[in-house]
């Protein structure tokens, strides 16, 4: 039996130097810090769903990123004794101008460096993911700029 897929992306910004991620803390359970992500609706591809997902949970637009669809990460996990997989791209805010607006599934947002975003996020999934975002943005992205 297939379980309950998501989507979503890994969204940084250039802050200064510095590369930061954007968490949100949700309004329900144990208050956890995820990127914007949520459920495949039947017939939506995972990028539809990550777009979606976006918009709905933080705000920003297709318009405001610039996604990598080279940097793709796939989590499965258990979450109450069946099977998860969440399917993550990186993605750049690029849209300096745009303000996060979270939904009523959120009550707080952050954006953090590396470390700080792995204290934050708590399981090693989601670690290893921002782990494997910097890594790509360090060996591409600054690589070619």
């Amino acid at each position: 039996m297939v379980g309950k897929v998501a989507a979503g992306f890994v969204i940084f910004r250039r802050f200064s130097t510095d590369i930061e991620y954007l968490l949100l803390q949700t309004s329900y359970g144990i208050h956890h810090w995820t990127p914007p992500k949520g459920h495949v609706d039947p017939g939506e591809s995972e990028m539809e769903t990550a777009l979606r997902e976006t918009v709905e949970e933080s705000g920003l637009h297709k318009e405001d990123l610039k996604i990598f669809e080279d940097c793709k990460k796939v989590l499965t996990y258990q979450v109450k004794g069946k099977p998860k997989t969440v399917y993550y791209w990186l993605a750049e805010l690029v849209n300096q101008n745009a303000q996060v607006k979270l939904s009523h599934e959120h009550q707080d947002f952050k954006w953090l460096g590396l470390e700080d975003a792995c204290k934050l996020a708590e399981f090693k999934e989601m670690q290893e993911t921002f782990h494997h975002c910097e890594q790509y943005i360090n060996r591409v992205i600054k690589g070619n700029t």
